[in-house]
């Protein structure tokens, strides 16, 4: 079986190292893929966004399954335009993918079918932000509408900041078309969690639980960021609590969507926060997370060609999976100027003293293979991915592997699942 994966980043180097692992596997592709993915799959140039130059490389390579990695093509409709052609594809049609391309459409769709989730407006113009601020207490999450890379989110401290950032956003300043509209809505506390499943359209089935860290600076501080690490353990999500968020959260989502003629095949990512009043559903992405993969990704001692075959063929089983009870851990190292303008070109060093660490995986982000060795080519640059006997033993493993590569400029948090290790 030979298999194309579409997208360049961290994510899925991942994908491509698990994948690889699968006996039935001969061939993989990746397109475009980077510097490190280049090391397990053969790397194709393509415009993400262009479905028909998508669809052009898959009749060049007649691969027997392509799987999306990034949100991109979903939202322009790869998946639509290869099932028309009869090719199998993993990955949810582009109507379906609304659930993350409009986090409006996402929140409307929640109260539709009773999925919990924070107090909301909806807004097109400062005349409706005004309104909603008169009926939420500060502070006040404004949220772009669209597509914003996981940089479309503030938590604004009182309300003048909260008017003043959604006016940024929908003047297309900010973020240009994705802030067009805004949502607002009530500041939730507690703790963050990543639960993802993997969908055929009818059943699902849990796949290991994650955390993200979402801000640049230690202590959760500065800006959001796509993701600067992420860290799972199987204590996160009990027993109990699984099958609560596949009641009330998974399984409706995928049922609503099909009511709503939108049949839901793939990873449906829930970004969830766990509050006093129950977990409530913060987004939707409609594809693994990054980094989240990484992690999840190390821990997944089953076949995953197998699992999302069996998606792909509507045959999806709760069996699918098998988890290590080892944690993982991965630290994101970034480029200088992340989450603005980040610097790129320059070299990295220590990669293959990083990658001898027993237990560590170096997953390419954002870097380019040039003749004399491997250089910076976007924010998100490597996530350096630990499993371990424990997670403290994870994280001092990762760690370990991020002291042994430099490249100028560098940043990374120092401080990636520190609060669950002081909690153990």
């Amino acid at each position: 079986m030979n298999v194309l994966i579409l997208g360049g980043g961290g994510r899925e180097h991942a994908l491509a190292w698990k994948l690889k692992q699968s006996p039935r596997l001969e061939k993989i592709w990746c397109a475009p893929g980077n510097g490190g993915i280049a090391e397990v799959a053969e790397c194709l140039p393509v415009d993400l966004g262009d479905v028909q130059a998508m669809a052009q490389l898959a009749a060049r390579l007649k691969p027997d399954l392509t799987v999306v990695g990034p949100e991109l093509p979903l939202t322009v409709g790869v998946v639509d335009e290869f099932e028309r052609r009869g090719w199998k594809i993993f990955g949810p049609r582009q109507q379906a993918a609304r659930l993350e391309s409009s986090k409006g459409f996402a929140k409307e769709f929640m109260l539709r079918h009773r999925i919990p989730t924070a107090h909301f407006a909806i807004c097109a113009s400062e005349k409706d932000v005004k309104e909603a601020l008169a009926r939420l207490h500060a502070p006040v999450v404004v949220k772009a509408d669209g597509l914003a890379a996981g940089k479309g989110v503030v938590i604004a401290q009182t309300k003048e900041e909260a008017a003043r950032v959604a006016a940024g956003m929908l003047s297309g300043e900010m973020l240009g078309e994705a802030g067009r509209t805004v949502v607002l809505e009530e500041f939730l506390q507690g703790d963050e969690l990543s639960f993802l499943v993997m969908s055929d359209g009818e059943r699902v089935a849990p796949l290991a639980a994650a955390r993200d860290h979402k801000r640049i600076g230690e202590g959760d501080t500065g800006p959001n960021t796509g993701g600067m690490g992420a860290y799972s353990t199987e204590s996160m999500v009990d027993p109990v609590l699984r099958e609560w968020l596949l009641t009330h959260i998974a399984r409706p989502v995928v049922a609503g969507m099909k009511a709503e003629d939108a049949e839901y095949r793939g990873i449906l990512y829930c970004g969830l926060m766990i509050t006093p009043r129950g977990p409530m559903v913060l987004e939707f992405n409609c594809r693994f997370g990054d980094p989240e993969t990484q992690p999840i990704l190390m821990r997944l001692e089953s076949d995953l060609f197998e699992a999302i075959e069996a998606a792909v063929e509507g045959r999806t089983s709760e069996g699918d999976f098998r988890w290590s009870a080892d944690p993982a851990v991965c630290v994101v190292m970034a480029a200088r100027g992340y989450p603005g303008k980040p610097e790129t070109g320059q070299k990295i060093s220590g990669l293959e003293r990083a990658a001898a660490i027993e237990g560590v995986e170096v997953f390419h982000a954002g870097t380019v293979r040039k003749a004399d060795g491997i250089y910076t080519s976007g924010g998100r640059v490597l996530g350096v991915t630990a499993r371990g006997a424990g997670l403290k033993a994870a994280v001092e493993c990762a760690y370990a592997a991020v002291g042994e590569i430099s490249f100028d400029g560098m940043q990374f948090r120092r401080d990636i699942a520190a609060k669950a290790i002081q909690n153990l």
